[in-house]
């Protein structure tokens, strides 16, 4: 067992101060220690085709976040064992080796902590269902992903990242591939001294076999709640409830707290409910603010004050409103809209 979980076990509610130490003590302010409700209030930013024109960190500093999360995609065909990255005339500047030093460098100007997290975008497909019958492929395709992901590792140990994001959503790959992803982790620990993560999917995070190897228990926090248009944020609030009640008992079980590695909710009429299903329709739906705000308000009411919550990453921020997909205003992002006053609300409540 690790330093971090043995001290979880002997102060129990305290492992997240104890983590956010380790964090502040590699930072020099461990000063932090006794403020017992700090926070994750982190965004997601996301990788601009072009260099920025102004420091997007600013905007981020109005809402009082305090973390980042900077995401350089790889891609993987589907039904192909590759993982492509750093060679392909596609790649946008913000993805690519330098995109990402740049944007570390000015994350880190603006007194931000950040997350490295690297992601494998499949066209038609989803990382989740990513699976191969033949061995040889399996093979192949993880030697590619470890490959991506060391060079990441590589940055996140020379510019002093604090926290690395081993990998989102690979449902099938972590379910059957165990020892591939524990031999990962062990090699990532030889080379890098930050804190660790994974991002598993809402309804998948009970079944990843190597949480005891990492500090966070992440979570692609997508959890349908209420699928009606508006729903009030006492409705919602009554469905967190089942979900929490998980949570708890999941973290104790494991002595480790959860981050949510990404969380956020479409600006469309029930996007409390099942989001991956409006996703694919979201051109058809009108907009609807109101809706989004009161998703994110009762998230915060929620789970605020929970323990073995360390806050997470909202998904996602556009920086000088760039790399959004075309419908930015129906998008999961709270920027110029009702929800991110609700945001810049709750995050202030954060000790920085």
């Amino acid at each position: 067992m690790n330093k971090i979980s043995s001290l979880y076990i002997a102060f129990g509610s305290f492992a997240v101060l104890f983590l956010m130490f380790k964090i502040f003590s590699q930072n020099g302010n461990p000063n932090q220690l006794g403020k017992t409700n700090y926070k994750i209030c982190g965004v997601t930013l996301v990788a601009p085709p072009k260099p920025f024109p102004i420091n997007p960190t600013q905007d981020i500093k109005m809402v009082h976040a305090n973390w980042v999360a900077l995401i350089p995609y790889a891609y993987s065909p589907l039904g192909i064992p590759e993982v492509r990255y750093g060679t392909n005339s596609w790649q946008w500047w913000g993805e690519t080796k330098d995109g990402i030093i740049k944007s570390i460098e000015l994350a880190q100007k603006s007194n931000l902590k950040i997350m490295l997290k690297p992601q494998v975008y499949m066209h038609n497909g989803w990382t989740g269902s990513l699976n191969f019958e033949l061995e040889s492929d399996w093979i192949k395709w993880e030697l590619d992903y470890e490959k991506y992901i060391m060079s990441m590792v590589d940055i996140a140990r020379d510019y002093n990242v604090d926290l690395f994001c081993i990998g989102t959503e690979w449902n099938q790959a972590t379910a059957k591939r165990p020892i591939f992803w524990k031999q990962l982790i062990q090699k990532i620990r030889t080379k890098y001294q930050g804190l660790l993560t994974y991002s598993a999917n809402w309804d998948n995070y009970h079944q990843v076999p190597f949480w005891n190897e990492l500090d966070f228990i992440g979570i692609s926090a997508y959890f349908p709640l209420v699928e009606t248009h508006e729903p009030s944020p006492v409705e919602l609030k009554s469905a967190w409830t089942k979900y929490i009640l998980e949570m708890d008992t999941f973290s104790k079980s494991l002595n480790k707290p959860i981050l949510f590695t990404e969380f956020g909710y479409l600006t469309v009429p029930g996007c409390g409910g099942k989001t991956w299903e409006l996703e694919k329709k979201v051109d058809q739906l009108p907009i609807n603010q109101q809706a989004q705000a009161n998703c994110y308000e009762a998230l915060f009411q929620s789970l605020w004050d929970q323990r073995f919550w360390a806050g997470g990453f909202v998904w996602k921020w556009f920086p000088n409103d760039e790399g959004h997909e075309g419908y930015i205003e129906k998008d999961y992002s709270p920027q110029h809209k009702q929800a991110e006053q609700i945001l810049k609300k709750w995050y202030a409540n954060s000790n920085h």
